[in-house]
Order: structure tokens, then C-alpha cells, then sequence
């Protein structure tokens, strides 16, 4: 896996735990994540839309699984509707 295509992992995960867990619990804006995690706004709008591939810090992900309640690995594997949606393409 180059870098290019961990970066776009990563910002899929970031996107789609973010949006489970605003089905589990009130609902976490990218603003309101940025500020729980001490970064800026634009990143996480950035990983998420997938516009530029930039680095994220070990700190930063620890705090995003700290904050969406995933554990840290998960950020690196495809999320589960991902995965499904490559399955159903294969086929």
C-alpha cells in the first residue's frame, strides 16, 4: 500500500466512524471533532473529502479512536461499507 492510498483509507474511516457515531449518539460535526482533537477544522474536512493527502500524527489518531470510539487499528482497513461495495464490483 503506497501512502496515497493509506491517506485515503484513513480519511474514509475518519468519515464513516464519524457518521456512526452520530447514529449512536448526538450528532459530531468535523468543527466539533476538530475541536475535541485539538487540530484544525480544515483537516479533518480534508481527510475526509479526500482533497489533498497530508500526514496525520499517531496523536491525532489515537485521539480520533479515543473520541469515535474505535479502536486504532481500524483506521487502516477499509471501512465496512467499503468493503461491501468492492465485493458487490467483483462479482
Amino acid at each position: 500500500m503506497n501512502d496515497e492510498e493509506l491517506f485515503n483509507i484513513i480519511g474514509k474511516n475518519v468519515k464513516y466512524y464519524r457518521q456512526l457515531y452520530n447514529l449512536n449518539h448526538e450528532k459530531l460535526t468535523q468543527e466539533q471533532l476538530a475541536e475535541k482533537i485539538n487540530v484544525s477544522t480544515a483537516l479533518i474536512g480534508n481527510l475526509e473529502s479526500n482533497k489533498i493527502n497530508q500526514g496525520i500524527s499517531v496523536t491525532t489518531l489515537y485521539r480520533l479512536s479515543q473520541v469515535l470510539d474505535v479502536p486504532i487499528d481500524n483506521f487502516f482497513k477499509l471501512p465496512p461499507k467499503y468493503l461491501e461495495e468492492n465485493r458487490k464490483h467483483k462479482k
